[in-house]
């Protein structure tokens, strides 16, 4: 299972979150700061949705520089190849 987790940071420490989130979370497999509505993504991989509630609660919740989270599922997931298939 594959989710999205959008984060809210205080100003100017979203560098930090990203590098010690993925420090910490081995099921990370992509985090970036980036501009916009939110300073960070972090997409992570887990074996079920009770192991994405774990890792959200009891680890990037906790940061104390993230204000706010919020959480994408991912629903259904195309392979660059399936994508080609289709356009």
């Amino acid at each position: 299972m594959r989710a999205y987790i959008f984060l809210e940071t205080k100003p100017a420490t979203s560098l930090q979150v990203v590098e010690r989130i993925k420090r910490k979370v081995k099921e990370v497999i992509q985090a970036d700061a980036i501009y916009g509505r939110y300073d960070a993504v972090i997409v992570i991989e887990a074996p079920s949705l009770e192991s994405i509630n774990e890792i959200l609660y009891k680890v990037i919740e906790k940061d104390p520089n993230i204000i706010h989270t919020e959480t994408s599922l991912v629903l259904e997931s195309l392979s660059t190849s399936e994508a080609a298939k289709t356009s």
